[in-house]
């Protein structure tokens, strides 16, 4: 977990990826990181312009080794670029900018492949049996580090989507007490009548009840106050 510990933060992570990948497989001139996105794919991170051209031609093209990696989720070698005709769109363009092999290994965070590590090289053959098994090892690492990035992600976000839950709660229950004291109404007959309003004015239910607060108190409505015990006296 050595890249997570040096790279606490998603961006600075894929970043230190795809620089230290080249160092650690040699053969391998560039790198570039390609993860789904939206139904689709992108290079969210890459060590030059090389890997970050050599991706894109394959999103143009709809075809190239780090697709097949993706879609596939294997690893997908290219051993001499100038004899393969597995992607004839893609072939001709990376050929152009000096690429002839590549190594592009999938990213899989459970269960889905989520990525792929691509490592360009610009001679054929370049990838040997050390160096797939130290590519692999690295994807393996990486891709372990970035699981545990997207569980803390999704963590944070469901902390947020508490905590934005808990607050329209506070606000709709100030507004029915607002709308009980008016109405002269149980809370249940108040909640029926702020639904009604939501509906009829196609607004959601925590606008309307912030409206209702807005207008009785001219001020916006504010969190609830948090409990705190009183310490005892040792």
């Amino acid at each position: 977990m050595t890249l997570l510990a040096d790279s606490p933060h998603v961006d600075g992570f894929l970043d230190q990826v795809v620089r230290v990948a080249p160092e650690v497989v040699p053969p391998a001139v560039a790198c570039g990181l390609t993860m789904r996105r939206d139904g689709g794919a992108l290079t969210v991170a890459s060590s030059d312009d090389l890997a970050s051209r050599a991706d894109e031609i394959q999103y143009g093209a709809d075809e190239g080794p780090c697709l097949e990696a993706l879609r596939r989720g294997r690893v997908v070698e290219v051993v001499d670029l100038r004899e393969d005709g597995r992607w004839p769109r893609y072939r001709e363009h990376a050929l152009r900018l000096g690429i002839l092999g590549s190594l592009s290994l999938p990213m899989t965070v459970d269960g889905e492949t989520v990525g792929a590590l691509n490592l360009y090289a610009t001679r054929p053959a370049a990838f040997t049996d050390t160096a797939r098994r130290q590519a692999v090892a690295f994807s393996e690492q990486a891709t372990a580090a970035l699981s545990v990035i997207l569980r803390q992600a999704d963590q944070t976000l469901l902390h947020q989507q508490l905590t934005d839950a808990m607050a329209s709660r506070s606000v709709i229950d100030q507004a029915l007490g607002v709308l009980m004291g008016q109405q002269r109404c149980t809370a249940t007959e108040a909640f029926s009548l702020l639904r009604e309003a939501s509906q009829h004015r196609n607004r959601k239910l925590r606008d309307v009840a912030a409206e209702i607060i807005t207008q009785v108190t001219g001020e916006s409505p504010q969190s609830a106050p948090q409990f705190v015990s009183p310490r005892r006296n040792s």
